[in-house]
């Protein structure tokens, strides 16, 4: 039996109440929820005309085809940096975007994408944005390079040498053979001026909680105003020029990382237990810095008694190894661990056991190096790296109070956030915008880069 379906307008269907919603106190006196349409009582030639749409006067597929392209033709790439202020919401939009539309494919039926989203989906959105933004801000040049042309001397970008990989503006250069990976070497180009380029220099300011300008040439004076924030002008400190002296032999003589470092303490940092139900707690945290890398490495210190810091040097012994030489303030505490620790030492070398613990306990000496005291201008290399941590952990918790796993977390980013700070170019070449960072003498790459292998 062929089907006949008409249409009931909008304010007469008892379906539109529940759709749309109503308080119960107007439901009661609704008719038209109890008794549905007046019209429903009187003949059917008597109904309100309406256009008769039979089953065979569409394709189900077509429609649904139709209705993907009505309902992707609102967004266009044009407007839709406007719709997320934020990077990663911006990203992610896209990616659903993208999966609405895989998903709405005829084809793509019985190979639907669900659950969250994957790492390729997300890099996909970021290739389409990074798109988006270049056709709007390098259409000359992509239209020349897509043509086979050379980019004209007038163009902003020539200096860079573009060159299109995947249909992406890139940097040129003469890394090609170069065993990294790609985007290191070819980076993507964007528009100072776009407001996705803002977005990324914001996403990747507060990922590295609120650091320094030290980014790709080019863009300085957006990075430089992303780092006027609130957070960073709150804490932004007054700079004074100071005439430097001529640096230590302990400073530029090598060694491994670690064999040679300076400490110091900061805080005091307030910190809660769950387990507890009594007030914060007050800690420290002790600052150990290479002398030669200028590598840091955090350590949460419970109180500024020998004790806690012999606690930290044996953490910090244990996983850096045991340094050579230890410079200091000529702070109670500080000297009341070197008076333990040659107690110690003495106590090694008065027994009699013959034991390898024993004798290379005995023979692990630590050389402590005091500066004059109420003197801290001898020790500029760690009261610099504590100001760091300072800035970086202030711009990030704010006057809130950590738990004591949170504040561990929160020291390990920092600490990975100082360990990635450029010391200098690792080449002369200008294409080659890789800097060395204290992390490349640990784990041959900064901190906060992303793992990858060869030149994938």
């Amino acid at each position: 039996m062929e089907a006949v379906w008409n249409h009931v307008a909008g304010l007469e269907n008892p379906a539109d109440i529940i759709s749309r919603g109503m308080i119960q106190v107007q439901l009661q006196y609704e008719s038209l929820w109890f008794n549905g349409p007046h019209w429903l009582k009187l003949d059917e030639h008597n109904w309100p005309s309406a256009h008769q749409i039979d089953e065979e006067d569409f394709d189900p597929l077509d429609l649904e085809a139709k209705s993907m392209a009505t309902a992707l033709a609102v967004v266009t790439p044009s407007d839709i940096f406007s719709l997320r202020s934020s990077y990663t919401h911006l990203v992610r939009l896209t990616a659903w975007l993208h999966r609405f539309r895989y998903n709405s494919q005829p084809a793509n039926r019985d190979n639907r994408r669900c659950g969250p989203l994957t790492t390729l989906e997300l890099e996909d959105a970021l290739h389409a944005l990074v798109k988006f933004s270049q056709q709007e801000s390098f259409s000359l040049e992509l239209a020349d390079l897509t043509n086979g042309r050379e980019v004209r001397e007038s163009s902003k970008i020539s200096s860079l040498h573009p060159e299109l990989k995947d249909g992406i503006l890139c940097v040129g250069g003469r890394l090609r053979h170069a065993s990294i990976a790609t985007r290191r070497k070819h980076p993507y180009i964007l528009d100072h001026h776009h407001p996705f380029t803002y977005m990324v220099v914001v996403h990747y300011h507060r990922k590295m909680l609120h650091g320094g300008q030290q980014l790709p040439t080019n863009a300085r004076n957006l990075v430089r105003k992303v780092h006027e924030c609130v957070p960073c002008f709150r804490v932004k400190p007054k700079i004074q020029d100071q005439l430097m002296a001529d640096l230590p032999p302990e400073r530029v003589t090598p060694c491994p990382p670690f064999q040679r470092v300076g400490v110091d303490y900061c805080g005091p940092f307030q910190v809660s237990y769950p387990y507890r139900l009594s007030r914060p707690v007050k800690i420290f945290v002790a600052v150990y810095v290479c002398l030669v890398t200028k590598a840091v490495h955090l350590e949460l210190a419970s109180d500024l008694s020998a004790q806690g810091f012999i606690a930290t040097l044996k953490r910090f012994s244990s996983r850096r190894g045991k340094p050579e030489i230890i410079m200091c303030d000529n702070g109670r505490n500080f000297v009341g661990a070197r008076r333990q620790l040659d107690e110690l030492r003495r106590l090694f070398n008065n027994q009699q056991f013959q034991a390898s613990v024993v004798r290379s306990s005995a023979e692990d000496q630590i050389q402590f190096w005091f500066i004059p005291a109420r003197s801290p201008n001898f020790g500029g290399l760690w009261e610099s790296a504590v100001k760091s941590f300072n800035l970086l952990l202030k711009r990030t918790i704010g006057v809130h109070t950590l738990l004591y796993d949170e504040m561990q977390t929160i020291l390990t980013q920092v600490e990975a956030v100082l360990n990635s700070r450029p010391l200098t170019p690792l080449s002369n070449d200008p294409d080659d915008y890789e800097a060395l960072t204290p992390g490349h003498f640990l784990i041959q790459r900064p901190l906060t880069a992303i793992a990858r292998t060869g030149g994938i």
